[in-house]
């Protein structure tokens, strides 16, 4: 696709777009997206209360009618990445035969896990287990403390594993293709113009790049919410520093500074070394835990947890005649939707660190 190419439906790749404080923007898109997230977020604050039972009741709406949308679509993503990691198509390499990865595995695999997870993991790496073996799933009494153990850790796993990757991994993919060995721009609207071809330079591309970002902006709150009531109770206990509304967006406007400085110093600089510092940190976190903590019990229950998540995992997969229907709704259905919020996201930044790399080997690095 060439600049001349596009130009007749308003998108020259690479001449459209503006400098604003040394970012690239594209304006039709930023324009309608700030405007959005700013009457969204004004009105969210002014009329909190009505807004909180809306988005309450718009979230159990999606998750009780969508539930076998989300599980069987997500299944399929496993199983289209495994096809394509194991077919003659997993030598294809992003960027032609000839690119040459930028970046070494373990500073990929860094940036590819902190983009990722993040301070979710480290807020449902505790929850999810202890939460799950008091009320286990799949219909498991809570009373036989060994299966309902199992079925909790197994769902943890399900729920922060091959799945949950797997929706990064596929628009991550497409990116990817589309960008490096395809000659398209870097955005989410170049995966659809297999689908509708040069219509995707207008204002149909626009409207798909709006609703990504629209769609990164909830997963973003999401996130920021449960990371700045984990901080807020972890000071408050450490400190006793008031765990209130002001503590939590003052660290909202924390996170929200350091993200911000890091994207300004470009990925060398700044996500990088994040990046690298965050894998470090979280590496001498599980040292700690291990030499601290009961260690072989530790390592007994990491392997166990890997064979039960293999054994519960057709469970968990599927909706039909499952009588564990809030666990299905309100923690497999909405962790669905909230990664696939993220993926656009995500997605593109896993993309751009992905090149020269093989399918096969971003498959397998990524899932």
């Amino acid at each position: 696709m060439t600049t001349q190419d596009t130009s007749r439906y308003g998108f020259r790749i690479g001449q459209d777009n503006v400098s604003v404080l040394g970012c690239n923007i594209h304006p039709p898109v930023f324009i309608v997206s700030a405007a959005s997230a700013i009457v969204l977020v004004v009105a969210t604050m002014i009329m909190h209360q009505m807004f909180a039972a809306t988005f309450l009741d718009l979230r159990v709406w999606i998750t009780t009618k969508f539930d076998w949308f989300f599980i069987l679509l997500v299944n399929l993503y496993v199983v289209f990445l495994l096809y394509l990691a194991a077919s003659r198509l997993g030598r294809v390499r992003l960027g032609g035969p000839d690119a040459v990865p930028r970046y070494k595995r373990l500073t990929w695999f860094a940036m590819l896990f902190a983009a990722g997870v993040g301070i979710g993991l480290m807020f449902f790496g505790v929850l999810e287990p202890v939460s799950h073996s008091i009320n286990p799933p799949l219909g498991i009494d809570p009373a036989h403390i060994a299966e309902a153990r199992a079925a909790g850790m197994s769902a943890a796993i399900f729920h922060w594993g091959l799945h949950a990757w797997a929706i990064y991994g596929l628009v991550a993919l497409s990116l990817a293709f589309f960008a490096f060995n395809q000659g398209l721009p870097l955005t989410p609207r170049s995966a659809f113009y297999p689908l509708f071809g040069d219509i995707v330079w207008g204002p149909v591309g626009h409207i798909i790049d709006i609703v990504a970002v629209l769609a990164t902006l909830f997963g973003l709150a999401t996130s920021l919410g449960f990371g700045a009531e984990q901080i807020a109770a972890g000071l408050n206990y450490l400190f006793g520093i008031a765990a209130g509304k002001q503590t939590k967006v003052l660290l909202i406007l924390a996170i929200t500074g350091v993200a911000l400085l890091s994207v300004h110093a470009g990925l060398d600089r700044g996500v990088r070394r994040l990046s690298e510092l965050n894998v470090g940190l979280a590496f001498a976190l599980l040292l700690f835990v291990i030499i601290a903590g009961p260690t072989l019990t530790i390592l007994a229950i990491m392997f166990n947890s890997f064979t039960d998540y293999l054994i519960h995992l057709p469970s968990l997969s599927n909706w039909i005649r499952r009588e564990d229907t809030d666990f299905v709704h309100g923690w497999t259905t909405f962790y669905w939707a909230w990664w696939i919020s993220w993926s656009p996201f995500v997605g593109m930044f896993i993309a751009r660190v992905s090149y020269g790399r093989t399918v096969r080997e971003f498959i397998v690095g990524v899932l």
